[in-house]
């Protein structure tokens, strides 16, 4: 739910993430309110700005961890984020991947965000494994009032805590010097099982409950900003890249016939988009919580 508060001179959207608990607000002047009235608000609109991931975490919503390859370059984001800008105003803006320290040009994309969305707030969420190779990362940060960086942990084993302590010591040294925001995810806790399998082996749940799954989907506020379409979840866009991959089944046909919404829509098709909640296509995924205890992602440290 997004809730509306008008003062004398402000604008502000809240909405409560219900799976941790945080508030995100919105903040704008009345002046800035009248050029946003005509765009939709969204919760969030993230980006994959790479598809390959340095860890291997099993049921992985975004399927980083089924070897895939490619990443988005400035250009092509630039582009996409000018499609839509006008027409969307995300509250938060989500910059991930698979893993987005592996982009070389991480760090351009803050201000690229900050450019085409002024008003919303900025997450980048990485697992932080490779935070060393990006040094202008907390400087472009910094220049951005409302960005966080969100360390999302996968496992708590000596050895995965070893590897990742260096750059989580690098991470409090950049909030000190910077002041920038900063955020421990412990993503492990709340990890559940999105589909059966790996690559050609992998299957879809088959319970054909779409609106109770959509109910349980932690992603059901994760719009994917990909191939510069709007797509509903992470689960069906890049879905795409596994057919591409992989000889999927044919239980995995109808999830691949969804259709994204395309910036050349009419405003009554965007509103409609927006306004969805259970389809079809959420059948795809269970309709109850299937938690479960992620193996350490540690074992494919390096990509393949």
């Amino acid at each position: 739910m997004i809730t509306l508060i008008k003062l004398s001179s402000l604008i502000i959207f809240v909405m409560l993430n219900k799976f941790t608990s945080d508030y995100v607000v919105l903040c704008i002047s009345i002046s800035s309110f009248s050029q946003l009235k005509s765009m939709k608000i969204v919760r969030n609109l993230e980006l994959h700005i790479i598809h390959s991931c340095n860890l291997h975490c099993e049921s992985c919503a975004h399927y980083s961890n089924q070897y895939h390859q490619g990443l988005v370059t400035l250009g092509e984001a630039a582009q996409w984020f000018e499609q839509w800008q006008g027409r969307v105003q995300p509250i938060s803006f989500s910059l991930l991947g698979g893993e987005p320290t592996l982009h070389p040009q991480l760090a351009e994309f803050v201000p690229l965000v900050k450019k085409y969305f002024p008003h919303s707030k900025l997450r980048l969420v990485t697992n932080g494994f490779f935070l060393e190779r990006h040094p202008d990362l907390p400087r472009f940060l910094r220049s951005y009032p409302r960005a966080e960086l969100h360390i999302s942990i996968h496992h708590d084993s000596p050895e995965y805590v070893s590897h990742l302590q260096p750059q989580l010591d690098l991470v409090f040294q950049w909030q000190q010097e910077y002041e920038i925001s900063i955020k421990i995810l412990n993503s492990q806790k709340y990890w559940t099982r999105r589909y059966y399998g790996v690559g050609s082996q992998m299957e879809p749940f088959a319970d054909n409950q779409p609106r109770q799954s959509w109910e349980n989907c932690p992603a059901k506020h994760c719009l994917q900003l990909f191939q510069g379409q709007l797509w509903k979840c992470p689960p069906l866009a890049y879905l795409q890249l596994q057919a591409k991959k992989y000889s999927l089944s044919e239980y995995w046909q109808p999830y691949l016939n969804y259709t994204p919404l395309s910036s050349n829509c009419t405003e009554p098709e965007l509103h409609e988009f927006l306004g969805r909640e259970d389809e079809s296509y959420c059948a795809m995924c269970p309709s109850e919580p299937q938690i479960f205890s992620l193996p350490n992602p540690i074992e494919n440290i390096s990509v393949k």
